[in-house]
Protein backbone atom coordinates (compact mmCIF):
# COMPACT_ATOMS: atom_id res chain seq x y z
CA UNK A 1 0.00 0.00 0.00
CA UNK A 2 1.07 3.24 -0.80
CA UNK A 3 0.37 5.49 2.05
CA UNK A 4 0.01 9.13 1.93
CA UNK A 5 -0.38 11.83 4.83
CA UNK A 6 -4.01 12.14 3.25
CA UNK A 7 -4.74 8.14 4.24
CA UNK A 8 -3.84 8.54 7.61
CA UNK A 9 -5.83 12.20 7.63
CA UNK A 10 -9.07 10.37 6.37
CA UNK A 11 -8.54 7.15 9.28
CA UNK A 12 -7.60 9.54 11.76
CA UNK A 13 -11.01 11.76 10.56
CA UNK A 14 -13.41 9.27 10.68
CA UNK A 15 -12.56 7.50 13.72
CA UNK A 16 -12.59 10.61 15.63
CA UNK A 17 -15.89 11.99 14.02
CA UNK A 18 -17.53 8.56 13.79
CA UNK A 19 -18.69 8.74 10.24
CA UNK A 20 -18.06 10.12 6.58
CA UNK A 21 -20.21 12.50 6.66
CA UNK A 22 -18.74 14.84 9.67
CA UNK A 23 -15.19 13.63 8.68
CA UNK A 24 -15.93 15.39 4.66
CA UNK A 25 -16.97 18.40 6.94
CA UNK A 26 -13.50 18.18 8.69
CA UNK A 27 -11.09 17.61 5.60
CA UNK A 28 -12.90 20.17 3.40
CA UNK A 29 -14.04 17.98 1.12
CA UNK A 30 -17.07 16.12 -0.28
CA UNK A 31 -18.77 13.01 1.44
CA UNK A 32 -18.96 11.13 -2.21
CA UNK A 33 -15.16 12.25 -2.60
CA UNK A 34 -13.96 11.11 1.01
CA UNK A 35 -16.22 7.09 -0.01
CA UNK A 36 -14.12 7.30 -3.33
CA UNK A 37 -11.08 7.66 -1.37
CA UNK A 38 -11.48 5.23 1.56
CA UNK A 39 -12.27 2.44 -1.26
CA UNK A 40 -9.26 3.17 -3.33
CA UNK A 41 -7.57 2.80 0.74
CA UNK A 42 -9.00 -0.66 0.81
CA UNK A 43 -8.32 -1.80 -2.87
CA UNK A 44 -4.82 -0.76 -2.12
CA UNK A 45 -4.09 -2.23 0.96
CA UNK A 46 -6.08 -5.23 -0.47
CA UNK A 47 -8.43 -5.45 2.70
CA UNK A 48 -10.99 -3.80 4.24
CA UNK A 49 -9.97 -1.26 6.85
CA UNK A 50 -13.69 -0.33 8.24
CA UNK A 51 -16.78 -2.34 10.00
CA UNK A 52 -19.69 -0.78 8.26
CA UNK A 53 -22.00 -3.13 9.72
CA UNK A 54 -21.81 -1.13 12.84
CA UNK A 55 -22.81 2.57 13.84
CA UNK A 56 -20.89 5.05 13.85
CA UNK A 57 -18.45 3.43 11.70
CA UNK A 58 -15.35 1.53 13.83
CA UNK A 59 -12.15 0.60 12.45
CA UNK A 60 -11.21 -3.00 11.40
CA UNK A 61 -7.76 -4.28 13.02
CA UNK A 62 -6.14 -3.00 9.54
CA UNK A 63 -7.82 -0.15 10.52
CA UNK A 64 -6.58 -0.19 13.44
CA UNK A 65 -3.15 -0.32 12.85
CA UNK A 66 -2.92 2.98 10.59
CA UNK A 67 -4.64 4.84 12.94
CA UNK A 68 -1.54 3.97 15.68
CA UNK A 69 0.37 5.25 12.55
CA UNK A 70 -1.61 8.20 11.95
CA UNK A 71 -1.60 9.11 15.88
CA UNK A 72 2.09 9.06 16.08
CA UNK A 73 3.15 10.78 12.53
CA UNK A 74 0.43 13.32 12.00
CA UNK A 75 1.00 15.56 15.52
CA UNK A 76 4.94 16.24 14.28
CA UNK A 77 3.80 16.81 10.70
CA UNK A 78 1.78 19.06 11.99
CA UNK A 79 4.11 20.59 14.19
CA UNK A 80 6.50 20.94 11.53
CA UNK A 81 4.22 22.64 9.32
CA UNK A 82 3.34 25.18 11.98
CA UNK A 83 6.59 25.99 12.97
CA UNK A 84 7.65 26.66 8.68
CA UNK A 85 4.54 28.62 9.02
CA UNK A 86 5.57 30.82 11.30
CA UNK A 87 9.33 30.65 9.85
CA UNK A 88 7.60 31.93 6.64
CA UNK A 89 5.74 34.79 8.54
CA UNK A 90 8.34 36.03 10.50
CA UNK A 91 7.53 34.82 14.22
CA UNK A 92 10.21 32.11 14.51
CA UNK A 93 13.97 32.03 13.49
CA UNK A 94 17.79 32.66 14.50
CA UNK A 95 18.96 35.20 15.40
CA UNK A 96 23.20 34.95 16.41
CA UNK A 97 24.94 37.95 16.52
CA UNK A 98 28.55 38.52 15.85
CA UNK A 99 30.17 41.92 17.05
CA UNK A 100 33.27 44.14 16.24
CA UNK A 101 33.15 46.22 18.88
CA UNK A 102 33.98 45.37 22.31
CA UNK A 103 32.11 48.04 24.07
CA UNK A 104 28.70 47.14 22.21
CA UNK A 105 27.99 43.89 25.48
CA UNK A 106 27.34 46.76 27.38
CA UNK A 107 24.82 48.44 25.02
CA UNK A 108 23.77 45.27 23.07
CA UNK A 109 22.37 42.84 26.57
CA UNK A 110 20.15 45.54 27.14
CA UNK A 111 18.41 45.36 23.53
CA UNK A 112 18.72 41.46 23.06
CA UNK A 113 17.05 40.98 26.64
CA UNK A 114 13.75 43.79 25.39
CA UNK A 115 14.03 41.94 21.92
CA UNK A 116 13.67 38.37 23.82
CA UNK A 117 10.49 39.26 25.18
CA UNK A 118 8.78 40.44 22.12
CA UNK A 119 9.97 37.33 20.37
CA UNK A 120 10.07 34.30 22.61
CA UNK A 121 10.42 31.97 19.32
CA UNK A 122 13.39 33.51 17.96
CA UNK A 123 16.56 31.84 19.14
CA UNK A 124 19.55 34.03 20.17
CA UNK A 125 22.93 33.74 20.88
CA UNK A 126 25.98 36.16 20.53
CA UNK A 127 28.94 34.30 18.90
CA UNK A 128 31.81 36.45 20.46
CA UNK A 129 34.67 33.70 19.36
CA UNK A 130 33.93 35.34 15.70
CA UNK A 131 34.63 39.20 16.31
CA UNK A 132 37.53 39.39 13.71
CA UNK A 133 36.12 37.00 11.10
CA UNK A 134 32.27 38.39 11.50
CA UNK A 135 31.63 39.37 7.81
CA UNK A 136 32.53 36.04 6.44
CA UNK A 137 30.59 34.11 9.20
CA UNK A 138 27.56 36.54 8.17
CA UNK A 139 28.01 35.84 4.80
CA UNK A 140 28.16 31.77 5.34
CA UNK A 141 25.28 32.05 7.59
CA UNK A 142 26.71 31.04 10.64
CA UNK A 143 25.52 34.27 12.11
CA UNK A 144 22.87 36.69 11.45
CA UNK A 145 23.36 40.36 12.62
CA UNK A 146 26.82 41.69 12.61
CA UNK A 147 27.59 44.65 14.45
CA UNK A 148 30.23 46.54 13.17
CA UNK A 149 31.36 50.24 12.59
CA UNK A 150 33.42 49.60 9.33
CA UNK A 151 31.13 48.71 6.01
CA UNK A 152 33.06 46.35 3.54
CA UNK A 153 31.79 45.34 0.15
CA UNK A 154 30.72 41.48 0.91
CA UNK A 155 28.19 40.20 -1.90
CA UNK A 156 24.84 39.37 -0.36
CA UNK A 157 24.95 41.52 3.08
CA UNK A 158 23.84 45.21 3.79
CA UNK A 159 24.61 47.53 6.14
CA UNK A 160 22.06 49.06 7.84
CA UNK A 161 22.88 52.53 9.93
CA UNK A 162 21.98 52.10 13.87
CA UNK A 163 23.49 55.48 15.34
CA UNK A 164 26.48 57.80 14.97
CA UNK A 165 28.85 58.49 18.18
CA UNK A 166 32.23 59.78 18.25
CA UNK A 167 35.52 58.12 20.02
CA UNK A 168 36.70 60.54 23.04
CA UNK A 169 39.83 60.56 24.90
CA UNK A 170 39.12 60.22 28.51
CA UNK A 171 41.92 61.16 30.73
CA UNK A 172 42.60 62.04 34.53
CA UNK A 173 41.32 65.06 35.72
CA UNK A 174 44.45 66.41 36.34
CA UNK A 175 46.48 65.50 33.26
CA UNK A 176 48.17 68.26 31.31
CA UNK A 177 45.56 67.64 27.98
CA UNK A 178 42.40 68.17 30.53
CA UNK A 179 42.11 72.22 30.38
CA UNK A 180 42.78 72.14 26.46
CA UNK A 181 39.51 70.24 25.21
CA UNK A 182 40.96 68.19 22.84
CA UNK A 183 44.34 65.95 21.84
CA UNK A 184 46.33 65.67 18.54
CA UNK A 185 47.96 62.27 17.96
CA UNK A 186 51.37 63.30 18.88
CA UNK A 187 49.99 64.08 22.37
CA UNK A 188 49.54 60.51 23.10
CA UNK A 189 52.95 59.47 22.33
CA UNK A 190 54.26 59.40 25.79
CA UNK A 191 51.12 57.50 27.21
CA UNK A 192 50.02 54.63 28.68
CA UNK A 193 46.68 53.82 26.00
CA UNK A 194 44.21 51.59 27.46
CA UNK A 195 42.24 49.56 25.43
CA UNK A 196 39.79 46.78 24.57
CA UNK A 197 41.77 43.60 23.72
CA UNK A 198 40.79 43.63 19.92
CA UNK A 199 42.73 43.67 17.13
CA UNK A 200 44.01 47.75 16.70
CA UNK A 201 42.57 47.33 12.90
CA UNK A 202 39.01 47.45 14.90
CA UNK A 203 40.06 50.29 17.42
CA UNK A 204 39.11 53.86 16.01
CA UNK A 205 41.88 55.35 18.13
CA UNK A 206 44.40 54.01 15.90
CA UNK A 207 42.57 53.62 12.55
CA UNK A 208 41.15 57.03 12.82
CA UNK A 209 43.64 58.81 14.78
CA UNK A 210 47.20 57.10 15.56
CA UNK A 211 47.75 55.15 12.49
CA UNK A 212 47.40 57.74 10.07
CA UNK A 213 49.44 60.13 11.61
CA UNK A 214 52.31 57.54 12.14
CA UNK A 215 52.27 57.64 16.01
CA UNK A 216 52.48 54.57 18.55
CA UNK A 217 51.99 55.18 21.85
CA UNK A 218 54.67 54.42 24.28
CA UNK A 219 52.73 51.66 26.09
CA UNK A 220 49.10 49.58 25.57
CA UNK A 221 47.56 48.06 28.14
CA UNK A 222 44.46 45.94 27.65
CA UNK A 223 41.65 45.56 29.93
CA UNK A 224 38.44 43.45 29.37
CA UNK A 225 35.84 45.68 31.13
CA UNK A 226 35.17 49.20 30.57
CA UNK A 227 34.68 50.25 34.47
CA UNK A 228 38.43 48.65 34.98
CA UNK A 229 39.37 50.97 32.09
CA UNK A 230 37.89 54.12 33.62
CA UNK A 231 39.27 53.50 37.02
CA UNK A 232 42.55 52.96 35.50
CA UNK A 233 42.49 56.26 34.31
CA UNK A 234 40.92 57.91 37.29
CA UNK A 235 44.19 56.48 39.03
CA UNK A 236 47.02 57.86 36.43
CA UNK A 237 47.34 54.55 35.03
CA UNK A 238 47.04 55.84 31.61
CA UNK A 239 44.35 57.27 29.44
CA UNK A 240 41.60 55.53 26.95
CA UNK A 241 39.62 56.39 24.16
CA UNK A 242 35.94 54.98 23.97
CA UNK A 243 32.61 56.16 22.32
CA UNK A 244 31.16 58.70 23.56
CA UNK A 245 28.08 56.91 24.81
CA UNK A 246 30.33 54.41 26.75
CA UNK A 247 31.32 57.12 28.68
CA UNK A 248 28.02 58.74 29.23
CA UNK A 249 27.58 57.83 32.69
CA UNK A 250 31.01 58.68 33.65
CA UNK A 251 30.70 62.49 32.70
CA UNK A 252 29.99 62.99 36.25
CA UNK A 253 33.00 62.00 37.53
CA UNK A 254 35.78 64.53 38.98
CA UNK A 255 38.29 62.22 38.45
CA UNK A 256 38.04 62.40 35.13
CA UNK A 257 38.10 64.96 32.03
CA UNK A 258 37.11 64.35 28.69
CA UNK A 259 38.60 65.30 25.11
CA UNK A 260 38.01 65.11 21.60
CA UNK A 261 40.39 63.58 19.45
CA UNK A 262 41.33 66.80 17.15
CA UNK A 263 39.85 70.10 17.60
CA UNK A 264 36.46 68.83 15.55
CA UNK A 265 36.61 65.38 16.72
CA UNK A 266 35.62 62.21 14.94
CA UNK A 267 32.38 61.08 13.81
CA UNK A 268 31.65 57.46 13.51
CA UNK A 269 28.39 55.46 13.16
CA UNK A 270 27.79 51.87 14.21
CA UNK A 271 25.85 49.25 11.45
CA UNK A 272 23.74 46.23 11.75
CA UNK A 273 24.84 44.07 9.03
CA UNK A 274 22.51 41.63 7.58
CA UNK A 275 22.05 39.11 4.98
CA UNK A 276 20.22 40.98 1.93
CA UNK A 277 17.90 37.80 1.96
CA UNK A 278 16.65 38.74 5.81
CA UNK A 279 16.50 42.18 5.25
CA UNK A 280 12.23 41.97 5.33
CA UNK A 281 12.07 39.52 8.16
CA UNK A 282 10.19 41.64 10.50
CA UNK A 283 11.99 40.24 14.02
CA UNK A 284 15.12 41.30 12.00
CA UNK A 285 13.51 44.67 11.40
CA UNK A 286 12.85 45.03 14.96
CA UNK A 287 15.88 44.43 16.45
CA UNK A 288 17.34 46.72 14.49
CA UNK A 289 14.69 48.89 15.20
CA UNK A 290 15.04 48.13 19.40
CA UNK A 291 19.00 48.81 18.42
CA UNK A 292 18.34 52.32 17.44
CA UNK A 293 15.91 52.82 20.52
CA UNK A 294 18.66 51.97 22.86
CA UNK A 295 21.25 54.45 21.95
CA UNK A 296 18.19 57.30 22.10
CA UNK A 297 17.98 55.74 26.25
CA UNK A 298 21.48 56.09 26.74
Amino acid sequence: MHLELRHLRTIRAIHDYGGLARAADVLNITQSALSHQVRAMEEQAGTSLFLRQVKPMRLSPAGLRLLTLARQVLPLVEAAEAEMRGVTQGRIGRLHVAIECHACFDWLLPVLDRFRHAWPAIDMDIRAGLAFHALPALARGEVDLVVSCDPEDVPGVIFQPLFDYEPTLVVPAGHRLAARGHAEPGDLAAETLITYPMDRTRLDVFTQFLDPAGVTPAVVRTVELTDVAVMLVASGRGVAVMPDWVLERHRDNPELAFLRLGRDGLDRRLYGAIRETDADLAYMREVLRLAREQRGDG
